[in-house]
């Protein structure tokens, strides 16, 4: 079953980002949401305890603070599976982890403080499993902005995030390694935003320094793109999208940029990147994720891209995640 409570929808549907950076946040947020502090902080918690939530606070961006990023597959036997599961998520850098219906059927991210430390990980990972990896990371990205909303009947989907689509990707911004205050800063908060009145005031305490300091320090993140935002990440799956296809396509080179914008600005995709090809054994160059509330779902959607891109018929095919194997968020500095 959904959710349902009138509260805890609107301060999902409103607070994917955009979180206030002020001394007193959750009061802000509660006023507006016609409630009081003590309560949305309840709601918060319970949301986070019972899985609607996967997590809260900044979503910071690896790459983006000059560490490495990126997306790795592994073809696991069926017989092996759950031992392999638990070598790769014991990787720290493993940030999230999915079982997908194909030859090639785990795919984790990788987030590293360094770049060079990726292919460290890698080695590390092909050394404990005895398997190849396919690392695939970004070389282009077109669109990144998963947003949910959820009606009044605890129905969900996909809406755009319109700072993206107007070309305001962090991509676009050049890597700014954070000084060593923000690396203290983005070390306390890289699990989520303490729950607390003074949320801000309590992560000055914890690294002797004061809330003025702290909030600076969050807007100067923000602003230069290594927190992408500040909010709730909804759960998808419990929520109710259980059809999440990852689409991936053969595209000549010299048309991927074409394509890419015109995949990454369709309004249900939430992400879109250019990724290398590993032949023979993966042909495909561009990978834009759907969802929906079941297969068909998305297949429907699916199928609206191959319209959108007719009269051109790449090769393609579609990923089906059936598992969440692990979603920690990045944890790349202690």
């Amino acid at each position: 079953m959904g959710l349902t409570d009138p509260l805890e929808i609107s301060f999902i549907n409103k607070y994917q980002g955009g979180f206030p950076v002020c001394e007193q946040p959750f009061l802000d947020v509660a006023l507006e949401l016609g409630t009081d502090e003590t309560t949305l902080i309840s709601i918060i918690q319970k949301l986070l305890t019972d899985g609607w939530l996967s997590r809260f606070g900044p979503l910071y961006d690896a790459k983006q603070m000059g560490g490495g990023l990126t997306l790795a597959a592994l073809s696991v036997a069926e017989d092996q599976f759950d031992k392999i599961t638990s070598i790769v998520n014991a990787f720290d850098e493993v940030a999230h982890n999915y079982r997908r219906e194909h030859k090639l059927n785990m795919w984790f991210v990788l987030a590293t403080e360094t770049e060079q430390a990726i292919q460290n990980v890698i080695s590390d990972i092909e050394s404990k499993t005895g398997l190849k990896v396919f690392n695939c990371p970004k070389l282009q990205e077109f669109y990144v902005g998963l947003k949910l909303h959820i009606d009044s009947k605890g129905q969900v989907d996909t809406v755009p995030m319109d700072v993206n689509r107007d070309k305001l990707a962090y991509s676009s911004m050049a890597p700014v390694a954070p000084n060593t205050f923000e690396r203290k800063i983005i070390a306390a908060s890289q699990a989520g935003l303490p729950l607390v009145s003074k949320p801000y005031e309590l992560l000055a305490r914890q690294l002797d320094s004061d809330t003025k300091s702290i909030m600076n320090s969050f807007d100067a993140l923000l602003k230069n793109g290594t927190m992408r935002r500040i909010g709730a990440v909804p759960n998808h799956y419990k929520l109710g999208l259980r059809g999440n296809g990852m689409t991936v396509w053969d595209v000549p080179d010299e048309l991927v940029s074409e394509i890419g914008e015109k995949i990454g600005s369709m309004g249900f995709v939430s992400h879109c990147y250019q990724r290398p090809r590993h032949l023979p054994d993966w042909p495909y160059n561009l990978f834009a994720m759907v969802h929906g509330a079941d297969k068909d779902q998305a297949i429907n959607k699916l199928q609206e891209m191959e319209a959108e891109l007719y009269p051109y018929n790449f090769r393609h095919d579609v990923l089906f995640s059936s598992a969440i194997l692990k979603k920690s968020g990045l944890r790349i500095l202690r």
